[in-house]
């Protein structure tokens, strides 16, 4: 494959200003459970549900969904930026589950009062240069409709109307 004439770091910095979601993406894999944050989610479809999700190839997360056949997904509310860093970190994933509050859904962990979560059954896993796109169809979803979401922008966690 040919290297790219774009710059990667100007790439990165232009697709900083896409503000987006915060979201804990868990499964549990023969070694416990697993955890990372991300802001690459995305409905995919509506008929059937589908949600997309990127992990980076290196993520320890990825073989616990590979391994469980199911992950959950919750999006983090305005005041969860403590949430996002602990799952952000390079801790087991044992640790990250022990260090926030959360419940065990369908078997896969979610984040207690985020503002939804997710529950998907893994249904497909595909090659995206350092990333795996992985495609779950939605098994069952949970709200709170009055939570304002916690954002990614620029390099820098905000809410809605003050992102960096």
């Amino acid at each position: 494959m040919a290297a790219s004439p774009v710059d990667p770091d100007a790439y990165r910095r232009a697709i900083g200003g896409f503000a987006t979601g915060v979201a804990v993406v868990t499964a549990v894999g023969p070694d416990g459970p697993a955890g990372l944050t991300t802001n690459a989610v995305s409905s995919l479809s509506l008929d059937p549900l589908l949600l997309l999700v990127c992990f980076d190839n290196g993520s320890r997360t990825l073989p616990a969904v590979r391994h469980q056949g199911r992950f959950g997904v919750s999006i983090l509310r305005e005041d969860q930026e403590d949430v996002a860093r602990v799952f952000a970190s390079k801790r087991p994933g044992p640790e990250k589950l022990a260090a926030v509050l959360h419940r065990v859904h369908e078997g896969v962990p979610v984040v207690d009062d985020a503002a939804a979560w997710i529950v998907c059954e893994l249904r497909e896993l595909l090659p995206g240069g350092d990333h795996t796109i992985g495609i779950g169809e939605v098994r069952d979803v949970g709200e709170d409709p009055a939570a304002a979401p916690l954002l990614f922008h620029r390099g820098a966690f905000g809410v809605a109307g003050t992102a960096a």
